[in-house]
């Protein structure tokens, strides 16, 4: 992949990094139109602790602003059809994390999701859409206001001509990394971001970005092939008993019924057949990378004895 912020573990990389607060504070501020005194980078990047989902999905940043409003910046190439259910569930789970036991609700700090995707989500040209929580007859009067989410789709933002007086777009146009006119307009207008390109190019080079880069793909590459794999066989096997099954049953009950029943039966047992197989290949691939069994009973749902069964 082009060694730009559209790369998830170079966006990653270079919004945690130490030393480049002044860049995330920069983009935050121009897209949520507050000032930002105080910022506080919840973590560095490390791949080694994330879960296989989490390997194969996005990889987001977390900071906390001014008087504790949390902000998840989360970097989306590939439309993986879950972008509406993933945030508000990485939402829920933030403001359950981030809230102490017995605390009042009236002190639950304020979650702030943004969703930079690179392919459209919604069915209107707006390239950034802020979410509210509003009465049904009463549009204007905003009910819950402690979790926002913010929608920025590229592919609208590089046909809208945008204007690059906006510092939001400025920084949108070095994000996205497509259109040399706006990169150049973008960074004459914001000293700033001339520095930016040069920082991701050194992070590209970095042994240790190039590291996370290749394992996250090795995992990509593995999951996708593993599942794709499972599944066809699970379907296949699952598919073939249950017609076997079903021709048996037609001889007593009559070949049509048979049939439906076997072709049910056969795709009910390719799906579990198949999950089965995916638990398989991903348990297969974090016993190489190390991990202890009990992690991975975790996340793959095996028992541990048939994970122990793989080692052999």
């Amino acid at each position: 992949m082009k060694s730009n912020l559209k790369n998830d573990v170079i966006f990653k990389t270079f919004f945690s990094r130490k030393g480049n607060e002044a860049f995330l504070i920069d983009f935050l501020e121009a897209l949520l139109k507050v000032k930002i005194e105080t910022i506080k980078i919840e973590q560095e990047v490390n791949l080694g602790r994330f879960s296989p989902e989490e390997k194969t999905g996005s990889l987001d940043v977390q900071a906390i602003l001014n008087d504790g409003i949390v902000v998840d910046i989360e970097m989306q190439v590939d439309d993986r059809h879950n972008i509406i259910a993933r945030t508000v569930f990485y939402a829920a789970k933030q403001m359950t994390r981030l809230t102490s036991k017995g605390e009042e609700y009236e002190n639950i700090k304020k979650i702030i999701m943004i969703n930079i995707l690179n392919y459209e989500l919604f069915p209107f040209e707006n390239y950034i859409t802020k979410t509210v929580t509003v009465m049904d007859h009463h549009r204007e009067y905003v009910v819950i206001d402690g979790i926002e989410w913010y929608f920025i789709e590229l592919p609208k933002f590089r046909r809208s001509r945008p204007d690059m007086e906006k510092k939001v777009n400025q920084w949108l146009a070095i994000i996205d990394d497509v259109d040399e006119e706006l990169i150049e307009m973008a960074k004459e207008k914001n000293q700033l971001l001339r520095k930016v390109k040069a920082e991701f190019i050194e992070l590209s080079g970095d042994e240790e970005t190039r590291r996370l880069e290749e394992l996250k793909d090795k995992w990509e590459r593995d999951y996708k092939s593993g599942v794709s794999y499972a599944m066809e066989e699970g379907m296949r096997k699952g598919l073939r008993e249950g017609l076997e099954q079903g021709l048996e049953q037609g001889l007593e009950q009559g070949l049509e019924q048979g049939l439906e029943r076997g072709l049910e039966q056969g795709l009910e047992q390719g799906m579990e057949q198949g999950e089965k197989n995916k638990s398989i290949e991903i348990a297969k691939e974090m016993l190489k990378n190390g991990e202890d069994i009990q992690k991975i009973e975790k996340y793959t749902k095996l028992t541990k004895q048939e994970i122990q069964n793989l080692k052999l």
